[in-house]
C-alpha cells in the first residue's frame, strides 16, 4: 500500500513552501513599491517646501519694493521725473514677481495633485496586499480542511463515501486590479 499520509504531508509541505515563497515575493514587491512611493513623496514634499520658501521670499521682495516706492513718492518735487521712472520699473518687477508667485502656486497645486495620486497608488497596493493575504489564508484553510477530511476518512472507514458530504465549501473569487 502506498503511504498516503506521507504523500499528503509532502504535498502539503510543497504547497506551504510555494505559499511562503509567493508571500515573500509579494511582500518584497510591496516593500520596493512603498519605498519608491515614499521617496517620491519625500521629493514632492521637499519641492513644496522649496516652493513655499521661494514664494515667501518673493512676497518679502515685493513688499520691500512697494515700501520703497511709497517712500520715493514723498521725495522732493525735483525728483518727480526720476520717481515716475522708478515706479514704472518697480511695477514691472512687481508684475514679474506676481507671475512667479502664480507659477509657484500652480506648481504647488500640481505637486499636491501628484501627492494625492501617489497616496491613491499606495492605497491600491495595500488593497492588493490584503487581497493576497486573504487568498493565502483561504488556501491554508483549504489545506487544513483537506487534511481534516482525510483524517476523518481514515478513522471512520464505515462511512460509504466521506467526500459526498464535505464540511466546507470554498468558492474562489476572481481577482482583478486596476493598477
Amino acid at each position: 500500500r502506498p503511504d498516503l499520509a506521507a504523500a499528503l504531508r509532502e504535498l502539503r509541505a510543497q504547497y506551504e513552501d510555494l505559499a511562503a515563497r509567493n508571500l515573500q515575493a509579494a511582500e518584497d514587491w510591496y516593500r520596493a513599491r512603498c519605498a519608491r512611493l515614499h521617496e517620491r513623496a519625500a521629493r514632492s514634499q521637499e519641492a513644496v517646501r522649496a516652493s513655499r520658501r521661494e514664494a515667501g521670499e518673493c512676497r518679502r521682495q515685493l513688499q520691500a519694493r512697494l515700501a520703497e516706492m511709497e517712500s520715493l513718492r514723498g521725495a522732493h518735487q525735483s525728483l518727480e521725473r526720476q520717481l515716475q521712472e522708478l515706479e514704472e520699473r518697480h511695477n514691472a518687477e512687481a508684475a514679474s514677481l506676481q507671475d512667479t508667485i502664480g507659477q509657484l502656486e500652480d506648481d504647488l497645486r500640481n505637486t499636491k495633485n501628484e501627492m494625492a495620486r501617489h497616496l491613491r497608488e499606495y492605497q491600491d497596493l495595500l488593497n492588493v496586499k490584503m487581497a493576497l493575504d486573504i487568498e493565502i489564508a483561504a488556501y491554508r484553510k483549504l489545506l487544513e480542511g483537506e487534511e481534516t477530511l482525510f483524517n476523518m476518512g481514515s478513522t471512520s472507514l464505515s462511512e460509504p463515501n466521506p467526500l459526498s458530504n464535505p464540511t466546507y465549501s470554498f468558492q474562489p473569487r476572481g481577482f482583478s486590479s486596476s493598477t
